[in-house]
């Protein structure tokens, strides 16, 4: 069996190809082949693909009804080398990449595709570094796996690439399956909150009607929907207020509270899945958003356009599975205390993480006399940087009882605040300080080594001159959650990869077609719901073992099979 090959596209629609050898260069002279589709259709045996870009092939395999157990995506491979290296931001395409091989003139990424709502064609837009020579291709990839054995953990390194670019793959299946959508069911909701449409695309019935209650709230006329209008409308009222976020105003006494807030959730709806939205994203029963794997610095996923990672509930009786199919919804159960468990190795938290129950009672017998809201809101005060008041007398506690996992995050902070680079477990690595923040086995990527107990976490980035301190103490909050949230996005490429790999291996009709952060969504025959719940709590564990090591802990989820998706919380 062929390990990898590395293909290309050509603009007449036809590939170069050629196998590879470890250092990455042919072993055998390259070929050129008329059919892309065609040249990949006739190789099954070739285990991994190694190509520019996954959004500009892949596409069209799967249109042709073509897939590919495993690919090695070199555009998301320079961008986790850049980011390893301290050098996040600098342009990461093939021809950047290339440039820099040879120390010429460093061209800038093109610039992000606008997905055009509601189709497919911007997955097929060519992009500036398409045309990059084949042989130029090769000198790159051959040149990253050089970078990947000079970082500190080469086998975490190549396993997070790996993963990323399985990633990549979903994130195309996903955009080809789509997620079902009732539009009717979605006309429904929405006339059912926000009452009839006027003509002319003004403002729907109940928020015209709510617009008046708050005009008539303050005497005068209010455009609720412009923030500066109603901070205005409070201060000639008497009452200062510095924004119009929900929170801040329910916290006020004033007859304009109530309908304010009522048509800010409204709103809302009606701007971000309204009608317009309904006609621009949904085709054929299907909502198909164009997902963006490591979108943020963290890892975690975005979308260009549509908003599939914010949905709101209500708009979830949209999501029904069609006749004699359904949906297996599944959370993972308290993801990030578990990854901080298992990157910590602390001994304590790994047994309290040890189980399937719900962690934070677990971890209040343990060591806050049963109080389960203060053990779960000392363990997330850990991760995002809470010390103040409450928070640092529960830190406390935890501190005691769990020293190495509390010491884990502190490191990572104090790294930060130097201005040092900070990595999640697998080496997706942190801005620099001057840069900007966010916010195998059966079938898992291959190119691993075993992830061994080291806890090393932060790389040597050198200290910022003049980085002030209330930034400093900004970058060191980031950088406490980095290490976590950034590690459970890892895992959760990794339990993508491993479950897409079980469901195509055991021949289920089953269709990966959502996932945010810490959730999974699979639509399938209803006979095939029992396999698809065992097949993502085997993912889940899988994806441990091969991120962490083997370690107590367990990664469970609680599982729903509904027909619709507002039915699964």
């Amino acid at each position: 069996m062929t390990e990898r090959w590395a293909l290309a596209a050509t603009e007449s629609g036809g590939a170069r190809l050629a196998p590879l050898g470890r250092t990455g260069l042919p072993t055998a002279p390259v070929l050129t082949e008329p059919d892309l589709v065609e040249a990949v259709r006739s190789r099954p045996d070739v285990t991994r693909w190694v190509w520019r870009s996954t959004t500009e092939i892949y596409p069209r395999l799967l249109a042709a009804g073509v897939t590919v157990a495993r690919c090695y995506d070199i555009e998301v491979a320079e961008s986790l080398l850049l980011g390893h290296e301290g050098r996040l931001g600098e342009p990461r395409s093939a021809a950047a990449a290339h440039a820099r091989l040879h120390n010429g003139p460093v061209p800038p990424d093109p610039l992000p595709r606008s997905a055009e709502r509601g189709s497919q064609s911007s997955l097929f837009e060519p992009r500036s570094g398409a045309d990059l020579p084949f042989d130029a291709l090769l000198q790159v990839y051959a040149e990253q796996l050089a970078r990947h054995d000079a970082t500190d953990r080469p086998g975490r390194m190549r396993l997070l690439t790996a993963a990323e670019s399985a990633g990549m793959l979903v994130a195309a299946e996903m955009n080809r399956s789509g997620l079902p959508w009732r539009a009717d069911v979605h006309r429904d909701v929405l006339q059912e909150l926000l009452g009839e449409r006027y003509a002319g695309g003004g403002e729907p019935r109940r928020l015209a009607e709510l617009a008046d209650e708050v005009s008539a709230a303050f005497g005068r006329r209010v455009r609720p929907d412009l923030p500066a209008d109603v901070v205005k409308a409070f201060a000639q009222a008497g009452i200062k207020v510095r924004s119009t976020r929900r929170w801040e105003l329910e916290e006020l006494d004033h007859p304009a509270v109530e309908p304010l807030v009522r048509y800010k959730k409204l709103y809302r709806i009606w701007t971000a899945h309204g009608w317009s939205w309904l006609q621009d994203w949904v085709r054929d029963g299907r909502f198909r958003p164009e997902y963006q794997p490591g979108g943020t610095v963290s890892g975690r996923w975005t979308t260009n356009g549509g908003g599939a990672l914010q949905i709101p509930k209500v708009i979830r009786r949209a999501v029904v599975a069609d006749e004699g199919w359904r949906l297996v919804v599944a959370d993972a159960d308290q993801m990030e205390p578990r990854v901080l468990a298992a990157i910590s190795r602390d001994p304590g938290l790994m047994e309290v993480a040890g189980h399937d129950g719900d962690l934070y009672t677990a971890l209040s017998d343990r060591a806050f006399h049963g109080d389960r809201d203060h053990a779960k809101l000392a363990l997330l005060g850990a991760v995002y940087g809470q010390t103040s008041g409450d928070g640092l007398k529960n830190l406390a506690a935890l501190r005691r009882r769990f020293p190495q996992a509390v010491a884990y995050v502190d490191e990572a902070a104090k790294a930060g605040e130097e201005g040092r680079l900070v990595r999640t477990w697998l080496g997706r690595t942190s801005p620099p300080a001057a840069g900007s923040g966010d916010d195998g086995e059966a079938g898992i990527p291959q190119d691993d080594e075993p992830a061994d107990g080291s806890g090393a976490h932060s790389a040597d980035g050198g200290f910022t001159p003049g980085y002030a301190s209330s930034d400093a103490r900004a970058r060191g909050r980031f950088t406490r959650n980095f290490v976590v949230q950034g590690s459970a996005a890892d895992w959760a490429l990794l339990l993508l990869a491993a479950l897409r790999q079980s469901l195509g291996a055991a021949g289920l009709r089953a269709e990966l077609v959502f996932f945010q952060h810490d959730e999974v969504i699979v639509h399938c025959p209803l006979q095939e719901a029992d396999a698809v719940v065992e097949a993502i709590r085997a993912a889940g564990e899988l994806a441990g073992r091969t991120a962490f090591g083997e370690t107590p802990v367990r990664f469970p989820f609680t599982t729903a099979v509904v027909e619709r998706y507002s039915d699964a919380k």
